[in-house]
């Protein structure tokens, strides 16, 4: 499995981040036109790019959108799903990828104590609504949004799943609600059944996963019963070491592990890449077609 890399900044050359011999050598995604024959490499990333959301110290609008176009060029990612992405700077880096590239967007709602709602907005106005979305060089068809349990009031966030044209792979986007995610009953758990709406969206040719604001269900953690008990054993995750591991490496600079994607198709490579423009840290995973 690779280990941690940092993305380049604007003008700045990329340099590799030290890391224990363990975890083995670095080997990100291969740009496009170097990838393997019959290898596909999929990307998650939560962009923080919602900067009233604790995301002022990670970065402009612009430096995110040159990360996430090195994402999808220097890094080789075909498909990129991504959380907390401002809609204007998705359209932006889509814009400056060339017309090839491709977007479906998901805003997130917020509810207030009588049910009213109104999509989520990032600070600046020409950034429009914040939400989930996919990114891909390639037409992207079959785009839905299965019904998931969301808190009342508060925010709502969400599930998208699209299909690549090329490859033909689907993809499927989450990104969980926090613990006490309804202030009017913050003692409800939603994860157990966003977890379970996943799960049951995917088929044997979706990567499926994002920002599931979940810890693994590695022994003593106190969580683990919200995963769904077969996840692990029908479907193996971009950074699982064996079939009994329920663990992997940290994706957010608390140190802990939070994005995750899940595949049966053969899984050919693993990187957790930190881009520098983010509290998270892009997940890679290269699979065989199959």
């Amino acid at each position: 499995m690779a280990r941690r890399t940092r993305l380049p900044a604007a003008g700045v050359l990329a340099v590799l981040l030290a890391l224990s011999a363990a975890c083995g050598p670095t080997r990100a995604a291969p740009p496009p036109s170097e990838a393997a024959p019959g290898r596909v490499t999929v990307a998650t990333w939560n962009m923080c790019g919602v900067r009233q959301w604790n995301c002022e110290d990670t970065g402009s609008s612009q430096e995110k959108v040159l990360a996430l176009k090195r994402l999808a060029t220097e890094e080789g990612a075909r498909v990129v799903m991504l959380q907390e992405v401002c809609a204007g700077d998705l359209a932006t880096a889509r814009t400056e990828l060339g017309t090839a590239w491709h977007s479906v967007f998901q805003a997130y709602r917020r509810l207030d104590a009588r049910g009213r709602g109104a999509a989520a907005r990032c600070a600046a106005d020409s950034q429009g609504a914040a939400g989930i979305a996919i990114l891909a060089p390639s037409a992207l068809s079959d785009v839905v949004e299965p019904s998931v349990r969301q808190p009342a009031t508060g925010l709502q966030r969400g599930l998208l799943c699209a299909v690549v044209a090329a490859p033909h792979v689907r993809v499927c986007n989450a990104h969980l609600s926090l613990p006490g995610g309804d202030p009017s009953r913050p003692e409800l758990e939603f994860r157990d059944d966003q977890l379970a709406a996943l799960v049951n969206a995917a088929d044997g040719r979706t990567v499926f996963g994002g920002d599931l604001n979940s810890a693994p269900p590695s022994a003593g953690e106190r969580s683990s019963w919200i995963w769904p008990h077969d996840l692990y054993r029908r479907y193996r995750e971009c950074d699982q070491s064996s079939p009994s591991s329920r663990t992997g490496r940290a994706t957010h600079r608390t140190g802990h592990k939070v994005d995750y994607l899940f595949t049966a198709l053969p899984r050919a490579g693993c990187s957790v890449l930190d881009t520098g423009a983010s509290d998270h840290w892009a997940l890679v995973l290269q699979v065989k077609e199959g």
